[in-house]
């Protein structure tokens, strides 16, 4: 069973420190080579086990996954885990009964619980609702290739904290500092005389919330901030695109039945009018 980390209140308070908001700057999100990406990627059991592990521990002490039944965790194509350690991973969770009002055990057929916090939001779909990509990356065939990138936005928000640049020594607020982050505050000293921000990213509320090491995994791959952001990262794209392996083979089914089907049609028409094209009229 998962032990649970409480995170401080701060991770879901909305940034309302002094300074201006990071208004106008360009999100450069790299990318990262998920496995469930292109048309004939598939999601990383492991590394949605990995994942599961990490919002489990880290991320659910302040964020929910409430349109996510506990069941679906052993669907072919996800983490498929077995039935009986779904049981046992139910248990963990204190569901409030819609009937009776009070609290008891989850089952495999409750949902995730709600966000614990307020402000904190819900994870369920934030992988499609956080587009990563602009430009070239986000249309056209890179988006069959590489996707939107919202895994890929999700990973560079956990592995964008750093020191604040020298611009903001003098800065006082409540939040920290992530070159990913452009919606937050951002200090005066650190934008021209034109208002324009000079530095990429602003502030945010949510401190770090990995570190090296915080989980164990069982399989024992090393447990370092990137290594965990994509997995976690992966199993929030995977909880709010369950069906997308499925989604593939049916487009890919689909384009060979049109390919095989114009062929076909092209073919009958040549046959039809073979007698009729290129005959002179009177």
């Amino acid at each position: 069973m998962f032990k649970k980390i409480a995170l401080t209140a701060a991770s879901a308070i909305v940034l309302s420190a002094s300074g201006a908001f990071a208004a106008g700057q360009e999100l450069h999100i790299p990318d990262v080579a998920f496995a469930h990406e292109g048309p004939f990627g598939k999601f990383d059991q492991m590394q949605l086990q990995r994942g599961l592990q990490v919002y489990t521990e880290v991320c659910s002490a302040c964020h929910g996954l409430k349109y996510v039944p506990i069941r679906t965790l052993s669907d072919e194509g996800g983490p498929a885990m077995p039935v009986d350690q779904i049981r046992e991973y139910a248990k963990q969770w204190t569901i409030t009964d819609a009937e009776t009002g009070e609290d008891r055990e989850g089952v495999p057929t409750d949902h995730f619980p709600h966000s614990a916090l307020s402000n904190a939001p819900d994870l369920s779909t934030m992988a499609k609702a956080r587009a990563g990509f602009s430009g070239p990356y986000g249309s056209g065939m890179n988006q069959l290739f590489k996707g939107m990138g919202g895994p890929e936005y999700i990973h560079a928000i956990l592995v964008g904290y750093e020191d604040p640049p020298e611009c903001a020594a003098d800065f006082e607020s409540d939040g920290y500092y992530n070159r990913y982050f452009i919606k937050g505050a951002v200090p005066d000293t650190c934008k021209n005389e034109e208002g324009h921000v000079m530095i990429q990213g602003s502030w945010i509320a949510m401190p770090p919330p990995l570190s090296d090491d915080q989980v164990t995994y069982a399989d024992g791959t090393a447990a370092t901030v990137d290594q965990m952001s994509m997995d976690v990262a992966s199993f929030l794209m995977w909880a709010a695109e369950p069906k997308l392996m499925a989604r593939k083979e049916a487009g890919f089914v689909s384009v060979i039945f049109l390919v095989i089907l114009s062929t076909l049609l092209y073919l009958t028409n040549k046959r039809i009018w073979a007698g009729v094209k290129g005959r002179k009229t009177a």
